[in-house]
């Protein structure tokens, strides 16, 4: 018989590996902090702070000061308990070094040391030493100060005394350099990002004082909520007009703790956010599923039993109840079961039934101690179902309408040829003059256009049975194949990577500011999945002899400069507009994947966003003023 080949490769006993102690993070960095890119790498100041968060909660720690140094690296130092640094029986080793170096160890697993904790997974730390280049700990514990540096996760030598601490001092301060083996791109902290992270983290752990400072700017910020996710509520809603005070209830049940705060406003959607351990679940999970349930339901109740709904009249749908509805969920859950490591979905059964009860209960309270109240509430909600049953029938007839007009495809679009929607693009662009210039300068196999005329609506003022009534923007969602609102489905989605492509100046950056208010409040998941960017057209098109470059910033234009090599006999326009480059300039600078620039929509923190859109795009002007007023010494390339 002829023997078998392997045409797979070896596998063999001798082929079976043992990834030793942290090996198998820096291996798979994505199954422990969920990757490499700037997500990733901000995970990491979250794993380390979230152990100084869980010594609050414990009640032993009410000062956490985060610093980035110029490097980039980071320190985080907390007034807890520190780290024990005594023999770990178990391992024969400085328990510091335990917990530095081993996956799952940690004192979240008998129950003893922290009754509630957010890092219950236990490779917090460890898996933030393993993706670092070096780390430092330093341990201030029974008058002493302990030390241990780490290079990749391994010690560089034993835990060993350094110094005496003062009297009655006691924590622990981790610095660590993220590994640029691991983390390849280039990239590095962003202040704005963290901070609004730590604020939600003071938020809902009430009586902590975090202290955030930036090294590399002197940007430095203090944040101390006494009055916790009541705080939080109404910060959201400062630039929103309320319908009545805050809802507040806390309570524990089966050794879960729950709060949840509530208040409706006058905006059209609604702001709801859910936290698990002060985690924030951007993904919700059953304490979100359990306190929109319990809204709706005694709202309902509500108006059967005091006749604002009539027999004949359907009940309010979830969206209904919500419309308006800004609140926060927190729960503090002993073993908590979160769906990942990177922690964005809480799945703990029990925790619905809980939080549907408490809340249910403290609302309808409120609603019957406050029916003034009550009576605002439900009349937004019958508002917001007789808008909601008039945007289903201008949304049916928008798409029976584009139906019989040609695939529902509006005639505007100049649609490619490909159809695999992994492949394809769509360029928004403003104006039918730089859309003239697009249709000829793109590649037809794979770009397709919409023009849009002017600006379109703004959609944080309307109700979606108005914006539905907008040519432009009934132009879009057609084009875009998901319909909108409630009915949204990516699976439509005609088009992998949505372009919003518009002039460098004022008029350009409002209609793109537009259009992502648009796409934030009824299409959020395009952002969510990696599907929406922004086109980056060159500010600068400089010529010598017979030598050209674009240029994207007044930074670049100065390096060019020197090596045109031209002095004062080089020739630079400056672009307004896309109408002002021909179709091949348009192509070779922003269209040409092999040249182009492409700056990727994300959104780091929802609830941020959430108040930044309200307070840039809503009614209120006094908020927006002060912005300007605020930001306006740091705006470049103002064309007047």
């Amino acid at each position: 018989m002829a023997e078998k080949k392997n045409n797979n490769g070896s596998y063999e006993a001798k082929d079976i590996q043992v990834l030793e102690g942290l090996e198998a993070v820096r291996r798979r960095p994505g199954m422990y902090v969920g990757g490499t890119d700037i997500k990733a790498l901000h995970h990491l100041v979250y794993e380390v702070v979230d152990n100084s968060i869980d010594e609050a909660l414990a009640g032993v720690c009410n000062r956490i000061d985060i610093t980035i140094h110029a490097d980039s690296s980071v320190t985080v130092q907390d007034n807890g308990r520190g780290i024990p640094v005594g023999i770990q029986p178990q391992m024969k080793k400085s328990a510091l070094e335990v917990v530095m170096t081993t996956l799952h160890a940690g004192g979240k697993f008998g129950g003893g040391a922290y009754k509630v904790s957010g890092g219950l997974h236990g490779v917090g730390v460890s898996a933030v030493n393993a993706l670092s280049e070096w780390c430092e700990v330093e341990v201030r514990l029974d008058g002493q100060v302990h030390f241990q540096r780490y290079e990749r996760g391994y010690p560089k030598a034993a835990v060993k005394v350094i110094g005496k601490a003062k009297p009655n001092e006691h924590g622990t301060r981790t610095t660590f350099r993220y590994d640029p083996q691991i983390f390849k791109e280039e990239m590095d902290f962003r202040f704005d990002t963290l901070s609004q992270r730590f604020r939600e983290m003071a938020f809902v752990t009430r009586g902590v004082t975090i202290y955030f400072l930036d090294e590399r700017t002197n940007r430095e910020v203090t944040f101390y909520f006494e009055g916790g996710i009541t705080s939080f509520v109404r910060y959201l809603n400062r630039n929103r007009e309320n319908l009545h005070p805050v809802v507040y209830v806390e309570k524990n049940m089966e050794g879960i703790g729950i709060e949840a705060a509530i208040q409706y406003t006058d905006a059209f959607t609604e702001s709801v956010y859910s936290f698990a351990n002060t985690i924030n679940t951007v993904d919700g999970g059953t304490h979100l599923t359990g306190l929109r349930s319990a809204v709706t339901r005694v709202v309902n109740d509500y108006a059967r039993k005091n006749g604002l709904l009539k027999d004949a009249d359907p009940n309010f749908s979830g969206d209904d109840t919500r419309e308006g509805m800004t609140a926060i969920v927190s729960v503090k859950h002993p073993d908590p079961q979160f769906e990942s490591q990177t922690k964005v979905k809480l799945m703990n059964p029990e925790v619905q039934t809980y939080v549907q009860q408490i809340v249910g209960e403290a609302f309808a309270t409120f609603l019957d101690e406050n029916p003034q109240a009550a009576k605002s509430i439900i009349a937004k909600c019958l508002t917001s179902a007789r808008a909601r049953d008039a945007a289903r029938k201008a949304r049916d007839l928008v798409i029976r309408k584009s139906a019989l007009e040609s695939l529902t495809l509006p005639g505007k679009l100049a649609d490619c040829s490909e159809r695999d929607s992994e492949k394809t693009e769509l360029y928004i662009v403003e104006g039918d003059s730089a859309g003239g210039s697009a249709k000829q300068g793109r590649d037809r196999h794979f770009q397709a256009i919409l023009p849009l005329r002017g600006k379109i609506m703004n959609t944080e003022r309307a109700r979606l049975d108005k914006i539905l009534s907008s040519n432009e923007i009934k132009a879009l969602i057609s084009a875009l194949g998901t319909s909108v609102g409630d009915n949204f489905d990516i699976t439509g989605l005609r088009y992998g990577r949505i372009i919003i492509m518009t002039d460098a100046d004022v008029d350009g950056s409002h209609i793109r500011t537009l259009l992502l208010t648009f796409f934030f409040r009824y299409m959020p998941q395009l952002i969510e999945d990696g599907h929406l960017y922004i086109a980056q057209p060159p500010l600068y098109r400089m010529a010598y002899k017979n030598q050209v470059k674009y240029v994207y910033s007044d930074k670049e234009k100065d390096k060019a400069f020197k090596e045109l090599g031209g002095g004062d006999k080089v020739a630079i326009q400056r672009y307004k507009g896309l109408g002002e480059m021909n179709p091949q300039q348009l192509w070779e600078t922003t269209m040409n994947p092999d040249n182009r620039t492409l700056l990727l929509v994300t959104v780091d923190d929802a609830a941020e966003a959430d108040r930044t859109f309200d307070m840039l795009m809503g009614d209120a002007v006094d908020p927006r003023k002060k912005f300007i007023q605020t930001h306006a010494k740091f705006v470049r390339n103002l064309d007047i």
